[in-house]
């Protein structure tokens, strides 16, 4: 099975397990390699209840070492962070950056203005919203992440899907811009499984998108998001079938921020 480099720790507040059980789910499903990328400290703190503040940075370094040593050589540990992409948070995610030796780092955007538009806690905003304009509003955002170079993987690229709210008609629209400028970057994206589990019933991005970001040269991993055990490398079978069928025949593997191809 491929990598799995999108997962979370209990220093989220929303994820459970300790490393040596998620390094023995790793195992188990037969995974090239095992990365941890928990949600990352944002500034100003507390900035919401679903992230590692940067007084936990030490406590996640020491969970990433002792999953290496339950490893013990049989599956390569991979660090990683996953970053909200914010206004104006270019300077922070650099800081970051220079905190440890990261493995990749994942940009994600979760945050439209003050909303987290896909915490169920606020749910309700959607009735109130024109999902056209939050559409476009959101494949904006995800372009100038892209655009800015800070990122090795474009995390869950239409995560705003997740609660089923998608503007009528042919999405292109909405893809086409934003594959430009992941293509123009040089970034990654993920295929990542979690969608299959939320409203949308639809892994993260549509074939649509994969079938575009494929055509245009974009490379793949596949992710699981996991936030328990069970979850690592879920559903990676019905996964690689996507990505074949979209055109993929390979996806990466990260180490020290240097990436290299691997058979899909």
């Amino acid at each position: 099975m491929p990598a799995d480099y999108h997962s979370h720790t209990p220093l989220c507040r929303h994820a459970l397990g300790d490393p040596e059980a998620y390094v023995d789910a790793a195992l188990a499903a037969g995974l090239t390699e095992y990365g941890i990328s928990d949600h990352a400290p944002q500034v100003p703190e507390p900035f919401d209840d679903w992230r590692m503040l940067e007084a936990d940075l030490p406590e996640y370094f020491r969970w990433i070492e002792r999953a290496r040593g339950h490893a013990a050589g049989r599956i390569p540990i991979r660090a990683g962070l996953e970053c909200d992409w914010l206004a104006g948070s270019e300077a922070w995610i650099a800081a970051l950056a220079a905190r440890h030796a990261w493995d990749y780092l994942i940009g994600s955007v979760h945050y439209l203005g003050d909303w987290d538009f896909d915490n169920p806690k606020w749910l309700g905003r959607w009735a109130e919203s024109d999902v056209a304009a939050v559409w476009t509003h959101y494949w904006q955002t995800y372009a100038r992440m892209a655009e800015s170079g800070l990122f090795d993987i474009l995390g869950h690229p239409d995560l705003v899907k997740k609660f089923a709210h998608v503007p009528p008609g042919d999405l292109a629209r909405y893809y086409e811009p934003a594959v430009d400028a992941i293509a123009a970057s040089g970034c990654v994206i993920e295929l990542n499984t979690a969608g299959w589990h939320k409203p949308c019933a639809e892994a993260y991005p549509a074939a649509g998108f994969l079938e575009l970001a494929c055509s245009a040269g974009v490379p793949l991993v596949i992710s699981s998001d996991a936030h328990a055990p069970g979850e690592v490398g879920r559903d990676f079978a019905r996964a690689i079938g996507l990505a074949k069928a979209a055109g993929y025949r390979e996806t990466q593997l990260f180490e020290k921020r240097r990436r290299r191809s691997e058979p899909l």
